[in-house]
């Protein structure tokens, strides 16, 4: 059933990178006019491809997805909380129909799975009246399916047709009593649907709060104390290294520097010398600490707006269209923290730095998203982006935020390198041979457990909300779990540089890095469960679509926390040393 001439409504940016499309239908509402067994349109005979079609999107457990002044349609579920009370939630979209066993006279009375079409649907209305005005303002859209194979006089009359199946002149009205529609070459389907508007309570302002009911709240609160305990755990082993060893440590080498016999050192003091020596690939390192730096901006920005509640999912796409923009707007931050980490190893190319810090991270992201977009072009998906709007992004990537990096960048080289708070030998010294648990494969297996254990629990509603099309509007525990992941990315990060440090082993700034890092393989590994136990995907374009966007995902996972825990390091061995005295 389409309209004559279909009209694409205007969508913003996270709306067409979402894959909304909003089109007109054939259903026609006027407001507070209640109307029953309205006929939208009939197909003569069902053909193979059509059933076909039909077939696969029940099976894949499609859903339709309308929009009345700009409340989505929801199906209506009522659950019993704890007291004994019953509330209502609603779940976005209606399938397009079912599949059921049913008996089959003709193979002995054996079993069959069939599969049958929605074809009535029964809009109920919820608006609110002004008692002063008698204006009425639509505060919920509230939708049940039907499947009903419908009968009618014959011979059909396109002008008044008659339903013996609905008709409300008889008293007749479609319910789940009735024989269902098969779907099958050579069907024939009539669409209906009923329209009802109900009086309500709820006021315009709230009209979104059913919407965004949550009935996890409690396992949020769990993940946030879960969270927390980890955090403390954390930090009372950082306070121990710093309130006891390390000031026991720094009390000692002072109290021996006046002292003539040098060999008594120990420890971290040792390596005092080398500690600040540039690290191999140091202009690689500077480059992804920029790029963290301004996946973090974006995350603190976004955030904020989220929290002050300028995106609301009643602004479809808001969200996705801030974080863009706000990354683009970053690139300045990326380049001068890029050059100034460079500037510190002493670096001489800050072009080629800057270079790839404006093109590494996009340019994998944009490669990766244009493979996939041309996958959604063969498959002939409404999620696939258009031409023009990656024409946008192209803009706002080389037009807006290359440019950025490289003034961010021009202006961090520029000023003078920090200075180091101990001078580095010329030649370097050489490291003992470690333990089997300081090497940087087993630090980094451990490292990256208590990040990610900080966040997996609220990690699953975010994976919910993005591939089961559910609403998140928990900002504020959002907000908490990111704090909480900082703290415990720089926490863990600091305790092994200081264990690394104490085993006389002075290459610390790509460990600092990876450490905190490496719980972004937690995290890939986390989607591979999460898929096998919560999404029924089988097809090969939508497997390879989760994958990749959830490796693309972990990826600016790794930036995020990598960064966090290399500033932390940063601040730790440069506090540590500069508090040491050193002929």
């Amino acid at each position: 059933c389409r309209p004559e001439r279909i009209t694409p409504f205007a969508e913003n940016l996270g709306e067409v990178l979402r894959g909304d499309r909003i089109e007109n239908s054939l259903y026609q509402l006027r407001m507070r006019d209640d109307e029953q067994c309205k006929i939208l349109c009939k197909i003569d005979k069902l053909t193979a491809a059509q059933a076909a079609a039909f077939t696969d999107k029940i099976e894949d457990y499609y859903k339709i997805n309308m929009i009345l002044d700009n409340l989505p349609a929801a199906r209506v579920t009522i659950y019993q909380t704890q007291d004994g009370e019953q509330t209502t939630f609603y779940k976005r979209g209606i399938y397009v129909g079912f599949k059921a066993n049913v008996q089959d006279a003709a193979i002995d009375g054996e079993d069959e799975i069939k599969y049958f079409l929605n074809n009535h649907l029964r809009f109920n209305i919820l608006y609110h009246r002004d008692g002063a005005t008698d204006l009425s303002r639509i505060v919920g859209f509230e939708v049940e399916a039907f499947s009903v194979q419908h009968k009618y006089e014959k011979p059909w009359d396109p002008k008044k047709p008659v339903l013996d199946t609905c008709n409300p002149g008889r008293m007749i009205a479609v319910s789940n009593s009735q024989t269902p529609q098969a779907v099958e070459e050579g069907a024939e389907v009539i669409f209906t649907y009923d329209v009802r508007f109900t009086a309500s309570d709820i006021r315009w302002a709230s009209r979104w709060d059913t919407y965004l009911k949550m009935t996890d709240v409690e396992i949020h609160w769990f993940s946030i104390l879960n969270s927390l305990m980890i955090v403390l755990f954390l930090t009372g082993m950082v306070a121990m290294i710093m309130l006891r060893t390390l000031y026991r440590d720094i009390a000692k080498y002072n109290a021996l520097d006046s002292q003539e016999d040098p060999t008594e050192e120990s420890g971290w003091k040792l390596v005092h010398g080398d500690v600040f020596r540039p690290p191999q690939k140091g202009s690689l390192l500077a480059t992804y600490v920029g790029i963290g730096v301004q996946l973090i901006s974006m995350l603190v920005v976004t955030l904020l707006f989220a929290l002050l509640g300028f995106l609301s999912p009643a602004s479809r796409g808001a969200l996705m269209t801030a974080s863009v923009v706000t990354y683009v707007l970053m690139g300045g931050i990326a380049g001068y923290a890029a050059a100034r980490l460079y500037k510190a190893f002493r670096g001489e190319q800050w072009k080629q730095m800057t270079l790839r810090t404006a093109f590494l991270f996009p340019g994998v992201l944009f490669g990766t998203f244009f493979v996939l977009d041309l996958m959604l072009w063969g498959e002939k998906s409404s999620g696939a982006v258009p031409f023009g709007t990656l024409a946008l992004l192209c803009f706002l990537w080389f037009g807006v935020s290359v440019p950025l990096v490289f003034v961010g960048s021009f202006y961090g080289f520029k000023q003078l390198a920090p200075e180091d708070p101990v001078r580095t030998n010329k030649i370097p010294r050489q490291i003992p041979q470690q333990p089997w648990y300081m090497h940087p494969a087993v630090c980094c297996v451990l490292g990256g457990i208590l990040p990610f254990g900080a966040v997996f629990i609220e990690l699953f509603f975010i994976l919910t909300s993005v591939w089961m099309h559910r609403f998140y509007y928990l900002f504020g525990f959002l907000a908490l779990v990111f704090v909480i992941l900082g703290l415990t990315c720089a926490e863990i990060s600091i305790v092994l540089c200081y264990f690394q440090l104490c085993s006389e082993d002075y290459n610390w700034w790509w460990r600092s890095y990876l450490i905190s890092g490496s719980s972004a393989f937690y995290l890939f590994v986390y989607s591979i469960y999460y898929f096998c136990m919560n999404l029924d995907i089988t097809k090969i374009v939508p497997m390879l679509l989760y994958f990749v966007y959830m490796a693309m995902f972990s990826y600016g996972f790794f930036c995020v926390c990598g960064t966090i825990g290399f500033l932390a390091c940063w601040v730790f061995v440069h506090k540590i040393y500069s508090a040491i005295k050193i002929d």
